[in-house]
């Protein structure tokens, strides 16, 4: 089909075996299937990826049909009428016996683009897969503009297996020499896993900031701003500066509009819950609820707020240091949830009054409390899946025999046979307890353990 271009052996597509074997899974004729995520984490790479595979197992090129919407080469005009001929011309021109795959990317640059998409799934013998920028084309959109007959497939920045994979790549082409794992674990906690970043010459603080700091703004500007017609960016900029700074802390939305009075923002519990459900439904930030809650807690749970990426984390405080144990708690979190767990914090009797004791402290202290004080009985997440459950806690170091004894009591208390895990930067505890917890290094465990 016209619209296709050679990239069978491309140099620039790097793998991510994960997405490519879900992607088989679930793509079908009897549904669209939309490849969702923040800006700039590969949605448009893994199309090509796609398309790439699909030659590999033997389609032929006349069935299918990718375009990339909002290329320099586009016509700005191109309307919906114009693209249903591109297409339709090009599906007279294939092989009616076999299957044809038609990959539209950045769709949403077209008026009227879902009567195209609609019109396609109607059709036997076509496969549709569409991406776009999140400002348009949101889960929330998708039940109204489709009518409901989609599939999801999250797409996340990198894993940190993918990020090796990425940096070898990127060293082979730069000629540069390869970096140790360690090495490579350091800079994907500081900065993250956004794909773009493999695209810099120079690997340093100011440059990697500035690509961030483009992604951010971005995000924040046409995801969030113009999709609300917001007129107070200062106020969203603040929530979530604050929102990043302390991920990993538990927070209600009264306690986020009390901080942010604090700081001079005048705002209301309304105008805070719905500028956290847009960055939700930007893919920026994801939100974490308590579970196991029992009376009135039920009914005002608090949550924790991650961002998908510890490089736009880390962005909002300059890229400090000083707060590893929460940095390696948000990277599990996203791991769980590209790996499709289904997520909560866990809370036990004290959790509440604990988590609402540690928040106090947190402001106080500016937000760099110790990862873990003060929570005699929280589980950091409890990851379910069909029938399946874990229990996971975090924990940078477990050398002092406190901390070791604090992060493992909450485990101890669960008495059902789910596994139960530690996940910790300190290497020299790895192992069984006799209790049966395991403690995994963390590169190790977002290596495969726990899958």
């Amino acid at each position: 089909m016209s619209g296709m271009a050679d990239i069978s052996s491309s140099p620039d597509l790097i793998d991510r075996p994960a997405y490519l074997r879900r992607m088989r899974e679930v793509v079908g004729p009897d549904q669209i299937t939309v490849l969702q995520g923040i800006r700039r984490c590969g949605k448009s790479s893994l199309l090509r990826l796609y398309e790439a595979d699909l030659l590999k197992n033997g389609v032929k090129t006349g069935n299918i049909f990718r375009k990339r919407l909002d290329e320099f080469s586009v016509p700005l005009t191109t309307t919906a009428d114009n693209l249903a001929r591109q297409i339709a011309a090009a599906l007279d021109a294939s092989d009616r016996s076999a299957m044809c795959y038609v990959l539209l990317d950045e769709i949403q640059d077209v008026p009227g683009w879902e009567r195209v998409v609609r019109g396609l799934q109607a059709k036997s013998g076509v496969t549709v897969l569409i991406t776009g920028s999140n400002s348009r084309l949101l889960s929330s959109d998708l039940a109204t503009l489709l009518a409901g007959r989609t599939i999801s497939v999250p797409v996340y920045p990198l894993s940190f297996s993918e990020y090796r994979g990425f940096s070898a790549a990127r060293d082979t082409r730069l000629h540069l020499s390869p970096r140790s794992d360690d090495e490579l674990f350091a800079d994907y906690l500081r900065f993250g896993g956004m794909p773009s970043l493999f695209s810099l010459a120079d690997w340093d603080m100011a440059t990697i900031g500035t690509q961030l700091s483009a992604v951010y703004d971005t995000v924040i500007l046409q995801d969030v701003v113009s999709r609300l017609q917001i007129r107070d960016v200062a106020l969203l900029r603040n929530l979530v500066t604050y929102l990043f700074s302390t991920a990993g802390n538990l927070f209600s939305t009264r306690k986020i509009v009390g901080a942010l009075t604090s700081m001079g923002c005048k705002t209301s519990a309304e105008t805070i819950g719905t500028y956290i459900e847009a960055l939700r439904q930007a893919y920026i930030l994801t939100e974490m609820p308590q579970t196991g809650l029992g009376g009135k807690r039920l009914l005002s749970p608090l949550h924790k707020f991650y961002p998908v990426d510890t490089g736009l984390r880390n962005l909002a405080t300059g890229f400090s240091v000083r707060d590893t144990g929460f940095q390696l708690e948000n990277v599990v979190a996203v791991e769980l949830l590209r790996r499709g767990w289904n997520v909560r914090v866990g809370a036990g009797e004290k959790t509440g009054a604990a988590a609402r004791r540690t928040t106090a402290t947190a402001d106080k202290a500016g937000h760099a409390q110790a990862r873990g004080a003060n929570r005699p009985d929280e589980i950091d997440f409890v990851a379910n899946r069909f029938d399946r459950r874990q229990y996971l806690q975090v924990c940078e170091s477990l050398a002092d025999e406190t901390t070791r004894e604090r992060e493992l009591a909450p485990l101890r208390a669960i008495h059902d046979a789910f596994p139960k895990t530690v996940i910790t930067l300190d290497r020299f505890r790895e192992g069984v307890t006799q209790d049966g917890i395991s403690i995994v290094p963390a590169a190790k465990w977002l290596l495969g353990e726990g899958r």
